[in-house]
């Protein structure tokens, strides 16, 4: 869609003037830190605005990539290329309606280094939403990896008394796999002669390129969504990341891996995709029912939410590599659901840690006496977490079991393990932290749910059980772009599998 000015280059780098007001702020003292954090606030308030334009702007009915800017940047070749269909727009708007609730949940946590925390916070948003618009190879690189630097020094310098391991095991884990994912791209500019990500989706790689291909996308993506067995920088970082951070880390950094196999993976390597399959449905077991069950031995909130986080985006490679409409859908919805509940979830932990200043489960009990508002709005999330019928946990995750049912029973029966033992881990930690008898008496004066936290927790409880009685926004956004990619995957399968036919 064609607009009469840069709306995507706005929302994009919006996030940047506001961090470069705060850098020009003087001082260092309670105003100028006050000055900080709404300069922060309004920025991203005004760029959420923005972003709901495109919504609205937004034509559900084609699979074409829609607010197209496309300039000169490097050479002949690398262009500032950007644009949204309904696969990356849901994402976007994910991210920008995130991130004010994360500066608002920091207003009270955050009091050392205050405009150097929200500058990190408004650079992390426009690499973000950045690698979400990009469509140059090279682009989406640089937004893809500039994203670790931000949250490389949000975790180092304001997590907690472990945050240098956690931030260089982060920061290595991710690295690592991106260094075969820039060999790829080079590969795929030489022998498809373009870095524009719209023409590599009708280019035709040869199958014997498509699998190291797919491979060393693989190396990236997989240990940023993360899956198993290379998911174990994730527990650490959440552990050591301050509120927000975690926030941020669950919510939106984690789903670029699974955006990336859905832009990538999927419809430039089809052949690749579907001899790996069997693999990837392999390992998505592994993280649904292994990490459950470690998530059911955690004695730390965060680092049980963490698991979980694993265990549902084993949800989302399932679906995705069913390559059929209702696991691909299924699997952005699960992403999106998932980036408000675990967003939501992480909050939750942050607001009795404010409290407390701990995160032990046995520190607490009971505390539906003192905190009733927070032990509903939790109630909510941890629901949602479990995949209750009535929330936006449960679409996604029906969908993609459907999905992985007509490809493979088995995988499906195994799958579904995964719902039972994410009630177990889930509801057991509700009923150690909410409720019970008081008997802590550390915990008799703590007090419930303060204005900026309701502020918060509110609009993530209202989507919650919205998406889950009403998933249209999300599904008919992606459809188009979802039944496009499926049919040209299946396309470029089909004379393969002709050929298998052949005497």
């Amino acid at each position: 869609m064609m607009v009469g000015w840069p709306i995507l280059s706005v929302v994009v780098f919006l996030p940047l003037v506001g961090a470069l007001f705060i850098f020009a702020l003087q001082g260092d003292d309670e105003a100028t830190q006050r000055n900080a954090r709404y300069v922060a606030l309004w920025t991203t308030l005004v760029t959420f605005a923005l972003s709901l334009l495109l919504v609205a702007g937004f034509e559900r009915a084609t699979a074409e990539f829609q607010f197209v800017e496309n300039h000169y940047w490097l050479g002949g070749t690398i262009r500032y290329h950007m644009g949204v269909d309904g696969i990356s727009l849901p994402f976007v708007i994910l991210t920008t309606f995130l991130m004010p609730v994360s500066i608002l949940a920091s207003f009270g946590p955050i009091k050392t280094r205050v405009k150097e925390y929200m500058i990190a916070f408004l650079v992390l948003e426009t690499l973000m939403v950045g690698t979400f618009c990009a469509l140059d190879l090279v682009l989406f690189y640089v937004f893809f990896e500039g994203g670790l630097i931000p949250m490389f020094l949000i975790i180092g310098i304001w997590g907690g008394a472990r945050r240098v391991y956690a931030t260089f095991k982060f920061f290595l884990y991710t690295l690592a796999g991106s260094v075969l994912m820039l060999l790829a791209l080079m590969a795929m500019y030489w022998q498809a002669g373009t870095t524009d990500i719209a023409a590599l989706l009708t280019h035709a790689f040869p199958r014997p390129m498509q699998t190291w291909l797919f491979l060393a996308f693989l190396a990236s993506f997989a240990v940023k969504l993360p899956m198993w067995p290379v998911h174990t920088w994730l527990p650490d970082a959440h552990v050591e990341a301050p509120t927000a951070g975690s926030v941020i880390l669950a919510a939106i950094l984690l789903k670029m891996g699974g955006y990336g196999f859905i832009r990538f993976s999927l419809p430039m390597f089809p052949n690749a995709s579907e001899l790996f399959a069997p693999m990837m449905f392999a390992l998505s077991l592994m993280a649904i029912i292994y990490t459950s069950l470690v998530a059911l031995m955690q004695e730390d909130m965060k680092k049980l939410i963490a698991y979980s986080s694993v265990a549902h985006m084993g949800f989302v490679t399932m679906g995705l590599f069913t390559l059929s409409n209702e696991g691909v859908q299924g699997g952005i919805f699960q992403m999106v659901s998932h980036g408000i509940v675990s967003a939501a979830l992480f909050l939750c932990v942050g607001v009795i840690y404010d409290r407390m200043h701990t995160r032990e489960i046995a520190a607490y009990g009971g505390l539906v006496n003192r905190m009733p508002l927070y032990a509903a709005a939790f109630m909510v999330f941890t629901l949602a977490n479990v995949g209750l019928p009535g929330t936006s946990g449960f679409v996604g995750e029906f969908l993609t079991l459907i999905a992985a049912f007509r490809v493979n029973i088995i995988v499906a029966l195994f799958a579904t393990t995964g719902v039972i033992l994410s009630a177990a881990y889930a509801l057991w930690l509700y009923r150690r932290v909410i409720f019970g008898a008081l008997e802590k008496k550390n915990l008799t004066g703590i007090l419930d749910l303060d204005r900026r936290e309701i502020v918060v927790l509110a609009p993530l409880v209202i989507l919650t059980v919205l998406f889950g009685i009403w998933p249209a926004p999300i599904l008919d956004t992606s459809a188009s772009s979802v039944a496009a990619l499926v049919d040209h995957a299946k396309a470029a399968l089909a004379p393969a599998k002709s050929a298998l036919w052949l005497p």
